[in-house]
């Protein structure tokens, strides 16, 4: 009798052990999202427009307004769509597309130039339901182009095409077509020309790290339980050589499971390539079982702080629970279920 007290008592104490040394760090991170509900909402979805230094000391209230104005506009394209039974690509494809349109964000028309003063985007897309997932990266003339992306995912049998043969594809697939001067605006005219006079001088190539990392996602969970998460970006100010950031990249700016949540990340995407973000999250989710806040808070608050990189992300799972993360000063985000809606900028 001793015997099997004393072995219940060892299997209590290795049990204990065992749970404590997986046990997440990230339980020390502040939350950033809301508390887990516990049955999965009729539709939800969490959008971001970029992070960054943003604050309110270098924003003026009409800025700020307009900010807050366009993310709750794009909630409202994407909460109509679900709420009428729409699916959650739908749902990311219409709200990235009003945030591509957008010109107060990187991506579309608004996009920041190369150091050639043109503008190059890229856009990916994924489907939680079955891991399908499409890419364009380096296109020139496609109007919107996370619906080149979806093309890419829905009509061939790859998941990226890049730079002209990706344009060629796109106009292939009927989708709107413009000249690369549609994407300039003022404001990124400037804001080139003050980085190649800043690069002439210090002999700094890129854009400073302190800057905004314009980037718009979405995820997206419809009624039929479904998960679809995407990204659209311009990429960095005055980038040359043909580079190509996280947004783009299966795993690294966008991920879909529903078994796990989905992801859309901004930020310094050579970071966000070399530590595969966004599938990082879902891989936590599935191999520690932290839920999807837990998940996010570690990638983006510790183990990219650690090593070096900054920006954030948006999560979602298939209970419609939502995180957003960032470690940077401010980072446009926002999301709505059936009955709340939260819109925020600044690191609160």
């Amino acid at each position: 009798m001793r015997k099997n007290t004393c072995l219940s008592l060892f299997l209590s104490l290795a049990m204990l052990v065992f749970m404590n040394a997986c046990e997440s760090p990230s339980g020390q991170n502040q939350p950033t999202s809301t508390a887990e509900t516990q049955e999965a909402p009729e539709y939800a979805i969490v959008i971001h427009g970029g992070a960054g230094t943003i604050t309110k000391a270098n924003m003026t209230p009409e800025k700020e307004a307009a900010y807050n104005q366009a993310l709750n506009e794009a909630l409202d394209i994407g909460e109509e769509v679900l709420k009428n039974g729409g699916s959650a690509l739908e749902a990311v494809e219409k709200t990235i597309m009003y945030l591509e349109d957008n010109p107060l964000f990187n991506a579309g028309k608004g996009a920041v130039l190369t150091n050639a003063e043109t503008c190059e985007l890229d856009a990916s897309i994924m489907d939680g339901s079955d891991q399908n997932a499409g890419a364009v990266a380096g296109v020139k003339y496609v109007k919107n182009p996370i619906r080149a992306a979806i093309a890419v995912m829905k009509n061939s049998p790859h998941v990226m095409m890049a730079g002209t043969g990706a344009d060629q594809f796109a106009l292939e697939q009927g989708l709107d077509t413009v000249p690369n001067e549609y994407f300039y605006t003022e404001r990124r005219l400037e804001a080139i020309r003050k980085a190649k006079a800043r690069e002439e001088k210090t002999g700094m190539i890129g854009q400073r790290h302190d800057e905004k990392y314009g980037t718009v996602g979405c995820v997206a969970l419809d009624k039929n339980g479904n998960l679809a998460a995407g990204t659209s970006t311009g990429g960095m100010t005055n980038k040359r050589w043909g580079r190509i950031g996280d947004s783009p990249i299966i795993g690294a700016g966008t991920y879909a499971d529903n078994a796990t949540c989905g992801v859309s990340c901004t930020g310094h995407g050579e970071y966000f390539i070399r530590y595969t973000v966004a599938a990082d999250v879902a891989h936590r989710m599935a191999y520690l079982g932290e839920s999807v806040e837990e998940a996010a808070n570690f990638v983006i608050n510790k183990k990219l702080v650690e090593k070096g990189g900054s920006g954030g992300l948006i999560a979602m799972d298939a209970k419609g629970n939502v995180a957003m993360p960032f470690n940077t000063e401010g980072m446009y985000r926002g999301y709505a279920r059936p009955g709340e809606r939260v819109v925020k900028i600044y690191g609160e």
